[in-house]
């Protein structure tokens, strides 16, 4: 996984949102969850780039952009955020893939907020309660206590954690590029504050209406997800009632580095058929 770094930047109430694009050809967004960043993305977005413009971009609270302690960063100011890049880089109907959180983000963009695309593909995404490991609902219930963890058993804690996301495990070059951005003091207080912030609530009340999601969709899970078991991905199957589904053999959550082939190209076939759709 390369090193992190994207080359613009744009302001939106008070926050700095860091973005890159490549490419030509299509709009295509790239949305990371957590505890990640679009770092996670950037091998596919650098092959996807080959047909399509990739978007990629790091929510505030993560990755290289900002953490304010005063901004709330939870899933209604991402979606509510998501929307506004949409108009700012002037896409109508982009095509959307999205990891982890970053499914509902998009989903709430989406069914809230007006958002329209081309295609949207939900990657081991949160769109259905209940939600979160056991340890990131013990953070949520302790985040006062957790920030005041010494640095280096915090470090411990986060590396332990993101290693449990992966059914292969991770290579030490990798992990540290996901620790990285949670490392300093700043980045500890947002590790516990975007958990704090959590609430399922925000994936509650859009949940009864994927059934009136239009565009096409793609539903691709790791069948060997701990932290969101691929029944969850049966379920959301269900609630979106044109929605196909891929399960993926011997990834987790950490799909994008446990099976980077297989999840490249099963996004570049779906990609090609919605991109078919799109054009009739």
């Amino acid at each position: 996984m390369p090193s992190h770094r994207l080359t613009q930047e744009t302001s939106w109430r008070g926050r700095t949102v860091r973005w890159d694009r490549q490419g030509s050809g299509p709009a295509l967004v790239l949305l990371h969850g957590t505890p990640w960043s679009s770092a996670l993305w950037r091998p596919i977005a650098e092959a996807l780039s080959q047909r399509f413009t990739v978007y990629l971009w790091d929510m505030p609270g993560y990755g290289v952009s900002s953490k304010d302690p005063s901004h709330r960063v939870d899933l209604g100011i991402q979606g509510e955020l998501f929307r506004f890049l949409l108009d700012h880089w002037d896409l109508g109907r982009p095509h959307i893939i999205a990891h982890d959180f970053g499914g509902a983000v998009a989903l709430r963009a989406r069914l809230l907020h007006g958002a329209t695309y081309a295609s949207l593909c939900l990657v081991d995404v949160v769109a259905l309660s209940p939600w979160g490991s056991p340890f990131f609902n013990l953070v949520k219930q302790h985040a006062d206590v957790f920030v005041q963890l010494p640095p280096a058993v915090h470090q411990g804690a986060v590396q332990a954690y993101i290693r449990g996301a992966s059914h292969r495990g991770l290579r030490d070059e990798d992990l540290a590029i996901l620790v990285k951005p949670w490392a300093d003091e700043a980045g500890q207080e947002a590790f516990y504050r975007q958990i704090a912030q959590a609430d399922e609530r925000f994936t509650d009340e859009v949940e009864p209406l994927y059934d009136t999601i239009t565009e096409p969709v793609h539903i691709v899970w790791g069948a060997d997800d701990t932290w969101i078991p691929a029944d969850r991905a049966q379920r959301l199957q269900k609630a979106i009632p044109h929605a196909s589904l891929r399960l993926i053999r011997d990834a987790g959550h950490l799909i994008h580095l446990d099976a980077p082939a297989a999840l490249a190209s099963e996004l570049t076939q779906w990609l090609t058929t919605a991109g078919d759709a799109a054009d009739r």
